[in-house]
């Protein structure tokens, strides 16, 4: 079984992307102005896919607060509990990058990193590239394009439709891995398998 989290990442955020790869498709050509508008579809198609990430990432946070409050036997506590583990979270105002990430659900006395290390060897490279998408949604959402920071090889700054593809196995990747890490460590902060 699965969080709810990941039900909906692979469900409506999975549809949204995939819209906005048709949307890709529609504008796709070889004149000028098309390959202007192909070009703008792919930012909006990295901004969102960001996005998407973020949002599972904060679901599956708040998921995991929802069951270690509900394995609490005082009521009286559990309000407690749910603000110290949610208050100032990263994630509900800063993109997904790695460090929001290790951070938030560093508050369950564990490193996510590591845990998913564990489970699946090629979490770092997927770590890599999650860093990757996420200087080039700021560079969008900024309009700041510096090329030093965008390299995405051979000293190549033009973003394509390939790029945000990989980005989006990655992150796919990271959220299967993500949910199953959680799982391992809720189950050992309640005694039961979470999900």
């Amino acid at each position: 079984m699965s969080s709810n989290s990941i039900q909906r990442w692979r469900g409506p955020a999975r549809a949204d992307l995939d819209d906005i790869v048709e949307a890709h498709a529609s504008v796709a050509g070889i004149q000028r102005g098309r390959r202007a508008a192909t070009a703008q579809v792919t930012q909006a198609y990295a901004v969102l896919l960001s996005s998407h990430f973020q949002r599972f990432c904060r679901d599956l946070h708040t998921e995991a607060i929802d069951q270690v409050v509900g394995a609490l036997a005082d009521p009286w506590v559990r309000p407690i509990v749910t603000n110290r583990l949610s208050e100032g979270r990263k994630l509900d105002t800063g993109n997904p990058t790695p460090g929001h990430i290790g951070s938030d659900f560093g508050r369950f006395q564990f490193s996510i990193w590591t845990a998913m290390a564990q489970i699946d060897a090629r979490t770092s490279g997927r770590r890599a590239r999650l860093e990757r998408l996420n200087r080039w949604r700021n560079a969008i959402a900024h309009q700041d394009f510096v090329a030093a920071d965008l390299d995405l090889g051979g000293g190549r700054t033009d973003l394509r439709l390939g790029d945000v593809t990989d980005w989006r196995r990655a992150c796919d990747q990271l959220a299967a891995t993500m949910d199953a890490a959680m799982a391992l460590r809720l189950n050992g902060l309640v005694g039961r398998s979470p999900w």
